[in-house]
C-alpha cells in the first residue's frame, strides 16, 4: 500500500541532504553553509506546511499521538510487544517533531548569526553549536529506532521511504 506520498519523501531524503551537507561544511569558508542552512529551512517550513495539508499518512493528526501513548509504545517495545503501524509509530511520530523543531532552530540561530544584531553573540553561537550536537545524538536515535523496528516488524523501513509503500498486514 502507498503510505509515503513523493512529495513528503523528496522533504525527507533532502532534509537528510541538508543535514549531511551543513555537517560536512560547519568548518568551510564562505557562504555555502550558510545557503545549505536556508535550503535545511525551506524543507523544514514546507514539511511543516505538508504536515497540515498533505495526505493522510503526511499529516501530523494521523501521526502525533498523545506524550502517554508514545510512553505506552515505547514500554511495550521495551517488552518486546510493540505494535506494527502503517503509518508512524507514537515515538517514531514525536521523533519526526522534534527532529523538525532541532532543524528549524538550528536554521534560526544560524541566520540569527547572519545578522548585524547577532554577529559575534556568544550566546546564539553556542546555542546554535548546543542545537548541532543534540540533533546528531536525535539523528543516532532516530536511526537505531529505524532499524528496530525494521528488525522487528520485518520490513525495510529506509525502502519504504524510498519508494513509499509498505505491506498491509496479513498480506
Amino acid at each position: 500500500m502507498r503510505v509515503w506520498d513523493p512529495l513528503l519523501r523528496l522533504l525527507h531524503w533532502s532534509l537528510v541532504a541538508t543535514v549531511v551537507a551543513s555537517w560536512l561544511t560547519r568548518h568551510s569558508p564562505g557562504r555555502l553553509h550558510e545557503w545549505v542552512g536556508y535550503g535545511a529551512m525551506a524543507v523544514v517550513a514546507i514539511r511543516f506546511a505538508w504536515g497540515f495539508a498533505g495526505p493522510y499518512y503526511a499529516r501530523f493528526s494521523q501521526f502525533v499521538r498523545p506524550p502517554g501513548q508514545a510512553l505506552a509504545y515505547l514500554r511495550d517495545a521495551r517488552q518486546g510487544r510493540a505494535t506494527r503501524h502503517l503509518g508512524h509509530n507514537p515515538a517514531g511520530g514525536w521523533m519526526t517533531v522534534v527532529l523538525l523543531l532541532f532543524v528549524a532552530a538550528i536554521s534560526i540561530t544560524g541566520w540569527m548569526y547572519t545578522t548585524d544584531r547577532f554577529w559575534g553573540i556568544a550566546w546564539v553561537g553556542e546555542t546554535h553549536l548546543w542545537l548541532t550536537n543534540a540533533l546528531m545524538l536525535l539523528v543516532a536515535l532516530h536511526l537505531a529506532g529505524v532499524a528496530w523496528s525494521s528488525w522487528v516488524h520485518r520490513e525495510n523501513l529506509v525502502a519504504a521511504m524510498l519508494h513509499g509503500k509498505k505491506k498491509v498486514a496479513g498480506s
